[in-house]
């Protein structure tokens, strides 16, 4: 059976929604249905009715001391300690606070916080001209901090794009003005400064409220087509510096070595000096003793002399000398162990020379040092 069929339960529909009357009622009245909300939210604080004064003007009071507790409450901020907070009232900026616990009236102020104490970085790179119109990849990377948080954030629109623009367009002209043996060798410490110096001023000129802390020079490659033959000049340049090192310690190994060897060549040619010196001196005066002597007489110091003379020659050779018409029966005598001794070459000598000594002729022949040429030595013979 249907829930609004006439004659259900003594003539009364069954309505779902809760209307018994019959079919032709119709939707209900919104004026009662404010009114019944409106008497519920009077009961709640306190009044009986519909009317708002009384007891219920208290309760609208609670509400707004209620909202004004939660609106101060959350106007209370806190800023960290290597931060500054920027107020912002209405949009338009008002003042800096410091680091600690602070208050804004919510709604009306807005407050941005700014790390200054924070090292930021940003990095560079890309396929630059050098002067020598060649192509070099460069990297570089840029450490920086804010130093105004006021200018940071409204000097410019985005200080970290512009400081990244202010970055490309510095190593740019830098890397224009330099050949690109330098950059890649020798020449790096010097863009480096330079670069720097140039983002500095840019920086400056736009007053972004930021420092620039340093600046390093990372990498610099030159294209892949050329690449091997940089890798052949960074490599011999290298080997130029090896050299150089290892002549210098050459040079500080032997410099000492030959100013001690000529110390010691000096003192021993003065030392010789003194003594050859010295000898003549010795010499001079034991002929001036002799002098007084050989005038005295002539023939016997003449005669001494010259024998002490063949005692000095004579006492300093192998070679013996017999005279062998007078002395016809003294027995000859070679010292075989000193013979034996003594070189090929000196045994050669001392026997031509004792064979010359009693008329025997030896024949030798020496050959010169050329293959093709070839003499015979002369025979000599001795004299007594």
């Amino acid at each position: 059976m249907a829930w609004n069929e006439p004659g259900n339960n003594g003539g009364q529909d069954k309505d779902p929604w809760g209307n018994r009357g019959g079919r032709d009622q119709g939707p209900p009245d919104l004026d009662e249905v404010f009114g019944k909300l409106s008497r519920k939210l009077s009961g709640l604080f306190g009044g009986k009715g519909p009317s708002f004064g009384g007891s219920g003007a208290a309760g609208l009071g609670v509400i707004a001391v209620v909202g004004a507790v939660i609106w101060g409450v959350s106007g209370f901020y806190t800023i960290g300690e290597a931060e500054r907070g920027v107020v912002l009232r209405f949009g338009e900026y008002n003042r800096i606070v410091q680091p600690g616990l602070n208050w804004k009236p919510t709604f009306i102020d807005e407050v941005t916080p700014v790390n200054v104490q924070a090292i930021r970085s940003l990095r560079g790179s890309g396929d630059m001209l050098t002067k020598d119109e060649n192509v070099v990849r460069v990297e570089m990377d840029v450490q920086y901090r804010v130093a105004d948080p006021k200018k940071y954030l409204f000097a410019v629109t985005n200080a970290d794009d512009s400081l990244r623009q202010a970055t490309d367009s510095a190593l740019r002209a830098v890397i224009g003005d330099a050949v690109m043996d330098q950059i890649l060798t020798s020449g790096r410490q010097e863009i480096r400064e330079r670069t720097e110096v140039e983002i500095n001023r840019i920086v400056d000129r736009y007053d972004m409220g930021l420092l620039v802390v340093d600046v390093n020079f990372d990498t610099a490659r030159p294209p892949e087509q050329v690449k091997d033959a940089f890798d052949d000049a960074i490599a011999a340049r290298e080997d130029e510096e090896r050299f150089i090192r290892e002549a210098e310690a050459y040079r500080n190994d032997i410099l000492p070595k030959a100013t001690g060897r000529a110390e010691r060549l000096k003192k021993e040619a003065l030392g010789y000096k003194e003594k050859t010196v010295n000898e003549a001196e010795g010499d001079v005066a034991q002929f001036e003793k002799l002098l007084p002597e050989y005038q005295a007489a002539p023939e016997v110091t003449r005669s001494r002399l010259y024998l002490q003379t063949m005692e000095n020659v004579f006492g300093n050779t192998s070679k013996v000398l017999i005279d062998s018409q007078e002395g016809g029966n003294n027995l000859l005598y070679l010292p075989l162990d000193k013979l034996m001794n003594q070189t090929p070459q000196q045994r050669s000598t001392t026997v031509n020379s004792n064979a010359s000594d009693y008329g025997i002729e030896l024949e030798s022949s020496t050959q010169s040092a050329a293959p093709s040429n070839s003499r015979s030595s002369t025979s000599r013979q001795g004299r007594y």
